[in-house]
């Protein structure tokens, strides 16, 4: 697709067109001045502290266009563990044997984050893939489960990195075109939940745990409509999470605790979600 194609008949010259005839420029001291760079075209300008607001804005727009021109509605998140491996994988962030013995029990999570992921895909197949698309993430873990659930059934599927001091690369289930890369977090978050019409948690530490308050405040507050919330596994999240303590404190009201369902298993958490939107 050619610009014209993509982006309209314009009399203007295109500022791809201006890029490319800047580096045949002629080399000269003024030509070779940091300030001759077309400022969008200037990495040095653009990462910038006084630039910050522009970058903010440009990580929203990037994945919201890309998302739109692919036509994708809605989403399925799934939050969880990067440290849990997948059944007879090897748990390589245990840090002692109890550690250890307790991520490959918590495999079984792997599994049925990739189970739940295969039926949400199966579903979303009959939308021509524009609606309850699995996003994840991006990383290892419950994030590879539900992308590579969504790969079995050869359903696109979103995966949101983020730099990290401790980078990993994208798991390999991610759709290499719905495969974005953040650096503010704030944003990161609000594409997770911009189209989700579920939450998917599965056991995981700090940062599944920030993402699961976040929505749920969202939610509390008013400040986002009410979608399925799905924690699985109870007996982790009673354990990790005192709900019912919380509420005996009045610190959150008794009907909060109704803004989460607990679920088990991959077929209970679908059923969930047919039954919030009354899907065929």
């Amino acid at each position: 697709m050619n610009t014209d194609e993509k982006n309209g008949w314009t009399p203007f010259s295109h500022s791809t067109e201006a890029v490319r005839r800047v580096e045949t420029a002629p080399e000269t001291p003024q030509t070779q001045s940091d300030t001759y760079r077309l400022a969008f075209a200037d990495s040095e300008f653009m990462t910038r502290r006084d630039l910050r607001a522009v970058r903010l804005q440009l990580e929203l727009l990037k994945p919201e266009m890309a998302l739109t021109e692919r036509g994708i509605r809605s989403t399925v998140v799934l939050f969880g563990g990067a440290r849990i491996p997948e059944p007879g994988g090897e748990a390589w962030a245990a840090k002692n044997e109890v550690q250890k013995k307790n991520l490959e029990a918590n495999s079984r999570y792997y599994a049925e984050a990739r189970k739940f992921a295969q039926l949400c895909s199966t579903y979303s197949s009959t939308t021509y893939n524009r609606e309850f698309v699995v996003v994840t993430g991006g990383g290892p873990g419950v994030m590879e489960a539900g992308n590579r659930g969504a790969a079995d059934v050869g359903a696109p599927t979103i995966g949101l990195n983020i730099v990290l001091p401790h980078e990993q690369a994208p798991n390999e289930y991610v759709t290499p075109e719905l495969c974005f890369n953040f650096h503010y977090f704030a944003i990161r978050k609000m594409h997770f939940l911009m189209r989700a019409k579920a939450l998917a948690i599965f056991p995981g530490g700090f940062g599944t745990m920030d993402e699961t308050f976040e929505t749920l405040t969202l939610i509390q507050t008013g400040r986002m409509e009410r979608i399925p919330v799905l924690l699985f596994g109870r007996s982790f999240w009673e354990k990790a999470i005192n709900f019912e303590f919380l509420a005996e404190q009045g610190v959150i009201s008794p009907s909060d605790r109704e803004l989460i369902t607990f679920v088990d298993d991959a077929e209970e958490a679908w059923g969930v979600i047919k039954t919030f939107y009354e899907l065929p």
